[in-house]
């Protein structure tokens, strides 16, 4: 079983190898758009999971998730040779690709507290200049009378 260090170095170095190969070497337009994010490693060596997002051509155009896990897919066995060559472990791990929701969640809890903040602008522009529909002090200040207790 290897280190709890060893398996936080290797697996970096194997999202640096991987994202480096999908940039310069895998010439597939699919992974053109294709981020590697993050990457982690079993305990043993055994299994790397490497979290990627997918942007689109432009601002306004949604990315094709469903082609480019395909196509991470078909380029696996090939990524998977170039990180046993440039690491060196005596067993290479399987690689596997997981999407990454961060961004998305990210840009939509941004959204909600952006519509939030807009709402709160709204309330306290509203309430500008607004009297209290009571008394101003609504509260019993010490030394004022206490209402009689009729024994109910």
């Amino acid at each position: 079983m290897a280190g709890n260090g060893r398996a936080e170095r290797l697996g970096k170095r194997i999202g640096e190898i991987v994202a480096t190969a999908i940039e310069h070497e895998i010439k597939d337009p699919r992974l053109e758009f294709v981020t590697i994010t993050d990457s982690r490693i079993t305990g043993d060596l055994r299994v790397a999971t490497l979290y990627y997002t997918v942007r689109g051509r432009t601002l306004d155009e949604e990315p094709d998730l469903e082609a480019a896990e395909a196509a991470l897919t078909a380029a696996r066995g090939r990524l998977r040779t170039m990180v046993g060559k440039q690491t060196g472990v005596k067993f290479t791990p399987e690689l596997t690709f997981v999407y990454d929701s961060v961004p998305e969640s990210a840009r939509h809890m941004e959204e909600l507290l952006a519509r939030a903040r807009e709402q709160d602008e709204q309330v306290r522009r509203a309430a500008e200049g607004a009297s209290p529909a009571g008394d101003e002090d609504p509260y019993r200040k010490d030394g004022e009378d206490a209402p009689e207790d009729d024994g109910r």
